[in-house]
């Protein structure tokens, strides 16, 4: 890996998994559009780098100065894609619960809940992995966590 690689903290973004799974919850409560799309705005933000997500600014400022350094970083790029998929999920959402397919929006929501749950509870990112299994796929691989 080289150095010039950037690296993230990967408490950061499970900390931005928890809060979207909990605006997720919200959006499948209440059915509305507009939360799904403001989640999308999120992500649209984070994908252009991770470090921009207003839930990681958050965890920057008040949560990470109380932790210990992390044990390991892992690289951005899992994680930008990561934030792409989930665009897209809470897009799809956001266009259903708005046209009035609200079992369109439910679907995607609660795909993308699924999602930022899995990566909250267990550190499972499942963009992130499926960006490696591209990367594998296509000759290209690289590796999830680098030690500190």
């Amino acid at each position: 890996m080289t150095p010039s690689r950037s690296l993230l903290d990967p408490r950061g973004p499970r900390f931005a998994a928890a809060v979207t799974a909990a605006v997720l919850v919200a959006v499948l409560l209440t059915g509305s559009g507009w939360l799904a799309l403001a989640q999308a705005a999120v992500f649209a933000v984070a994908s252009v780098h991770p470090r921009l997500n207003p839930y990681a600014l958050l965890y920057r400022a008040v949560i990470a100065p109380r932790l210990a350094p992390p044990a390991e970083l892992e690289p951005v790029e899992p994680v930008r894609f990561a934030q792409l998929a989930g665009l897209a999920f809470t897009l799809v959402a956001a266009a259903g619960y708005l046209t009035g397919a609200a079992l369109l929006g439910l679907v995607a929501a609660a795909l993308a809940l699924a999602a930022a749950f899995l990566n909250a509870a267990f550190g499972l990112c499942l963009g992130c992995e499926a960006y490696l299994v591209f990367r594998r796929v296509t000759g290209r691989p690289m590796a999830a966590r680098v030690a500190r």
